[in-house]
C-alpha cells in the first residue's frame, strides 16, 4: 500500500520537526520545505535518528511566488499540508511589521493558490492563542471573542485564519486551524528541540540558557499582576503532545470525518502556570538555582490565559499527556545536548 504523502512547511523548525517525527511514526511519507531562516539543516539528522526515516527536503522561500509555483509543478501529489512556515518573534514584529505581514501572509497566499491549482484539499494551519488577546473570561473556548492583536505577529494569525476561512468558502481547500497555547519541551531523545536564533523570545529557552551559563540572568516581567504570585499565567503544552494533535487533525481531514470544512481547535493542557511556578518547577527538576530578577511589566503581555480543551478532547480524541515537570525536564536535557549536536553554536 502506498503511503500517504504530507507536505510540512517550516518542517525544520521547533514544532515542525517534532510533527515530522510524529507523522513518520503514524506511517506517513513526509516532504519538508523550509528556507532555514530560523532553523538548521542538521535538524534533518535528528529526525532521521529518531524515526529511522529521512524526509525529502527542499530549501524553499514560500514568499517567492515563482519558486513556489516551480516546486508544486514537480511536487503535487500530496494528501495534505501542515503549514508552519512563518516568522514568530512578537517583539520583532512590532519593530518590523511589514516584514511579518509580507512573509506570514504572502507565503500563505502563494501556498493556497498552488493547493487550489493542484487540487490538494487538506490544510492544517499553525495558529495561536494570541488571537484571543486578553480574554474576558477563563478558560477560553473556541467561541471566545477574537480580539485586536497586541502585535503584528498576532495580527498575522488572525488574518491567516480569515484568509483560510475565505479560501474554504471558495472551495479551494478544507482546513483546520490549531490555536496553540505555549509549546515548550523537547523530544525525549534530546535529538531535536528549540534552538532560538539570537535572543530567545520565549521563557523556557531563557531559563535553560541561563541554567547552562549562556545567559547571566532571567528577567520576570512584572510581579504585581492580579495573579496568586503576581507573575503572568500561561498554559504550557509539551511540543510532542502538540505534534500529535497535528497528526490527528490531518487524519480527520484525509478520512473525511470533518464536521465542517473549516474547523478550529484549542490545543493546550487547560492548566495555567505562572512564570514563577515554571521557574520553581525547573529548579526542582534540575536541582539548580536560577538567577532571576523582577523587572518592569512588558508591553503587550496578557495577564493570564489558559485553554478550555474539551472540544479538542471530544472531537479529535486528543488530550495533552505530559506534565510541567516532564516539559521543563526535556527542555533541560535538550539544552545540555545542543553543544554536542551543534558544536558551532556558542
Amino acid at each position: 500500500m502506498t503511503k500517504q504523502k504530507i507536505l510540512v512547511t517550516g518542517g525544520t523548525g521547533f514544532i515542525g520537526s517534532h510533527t515530522v517525527v510524529a507523522l513518520f511514526e503514524a506511517g506517513y511519507d513526509v516532504t519538508i520545505t523550509d528556507n532555514l531562516s530560523n532553523s538548521f539543516i542538521e535538524v534533518l539528522d535528528g529526525i532521521e535518528k529518531i524515526s529511522g526515516c529521512k524526509p525529502e527536503f527542499y530549501n524553499l522561500d514560500l514568499t517567492n511566488k515563482d519558486a513556489v509555483n516551480s516546486f508544486f509543478d514537480t511536487n503535487s501529489n500530496f494528501d495534505g499540508v501542515i503549514h508552519f512556515a512563518a516568522y514568530k518573534a512578537v517583539g520583532e514584529s512590532v519593530d518590523l511589521p511589514l516584514k511579518y505581514y509580507g512573509n506570514n501572509l504572502g507565503s500563505m497566499v502563494n501556498l493556497l493558490e498552488n493547493m487550489g491549482q493542484k487540487k490538494i484539499k487538506n490544510l492544517v494551519f499553525s495558529s495561536s492563542c494570541t488571537v484571543y488577546g486578553e480574554p474576558d473570561s477563563l478558560p477560553v473556548t473556541e467561541n471566545s471573542p477574537v480580539k485586536k492583536a497586541e502585535s503584528p505577529y498576532g495580527t498575522t494569525k488572525i488574518m491567516g485564519e480569515t484568509i483560510l476561512e475565505d479560501a474554504v468558502k471558495a472551495n479551494i481547500v478544507n482546513a483546520i486551524s490549531l490555536r496553540y497555547f505555549n509549546p515548550i519541551g523537547a523530544h525525549p531523545s534530546a535529538l531535536i528541540g528549540e534552538i532560538p536564533i539570537g535572543v530567545p523570545n520565549n521563557l523556557i529557552p531563557v531559563v535553560t540558557q541561563t541554567a547552562i551559563g549562556k545567559r547571566k540572568k532571567i528577567t520576570v516581567y512584572g510581579d504585581d499582576y492580579p495573579t496568586p504570585d503576581g507573575s503572568c499565567i500561561r498554559d504550557y503544552i509539551h511540543v510532542t503532545d502538540l505534534a500529535k494533535a497535528h497528526v490527528i487533525a490531518l487524519k480527520r481531514m484525509i478520512s473525511g470525518t470533518q464536521k465542517k470544512d473549516y474547523e478550529v481547535f484549542n490545543i493546550g493542557t487547560g492548566t495555567g502556570y505562572s512564570v514563577i511556578e515554571v521557574l520553581n518547577t525547573f529548579e526542582k527538576v534540575s536541582g539548580l538555582k536560577l538567577n532571576y530578577e523582577i523587572g518592569e511589566r512588558r508591553k503587550g503581555d496578557v495577564i493570564k490565559i489558559f485553554a478550555d480543551t474539551s472540544f479538542a478532547n471530544q472531537e479529535l480524541g486528543w488530550k495533552a499527556e505530559e506534565n510541567l515537570e516532564t516539559m521543563v525536564g526535556s527542555a533541560w536535557a535538550w539544552e545540555q545536548n545542543i553543544p554536542k549536536l551543534f558544536p558551532g553554536l556558542s
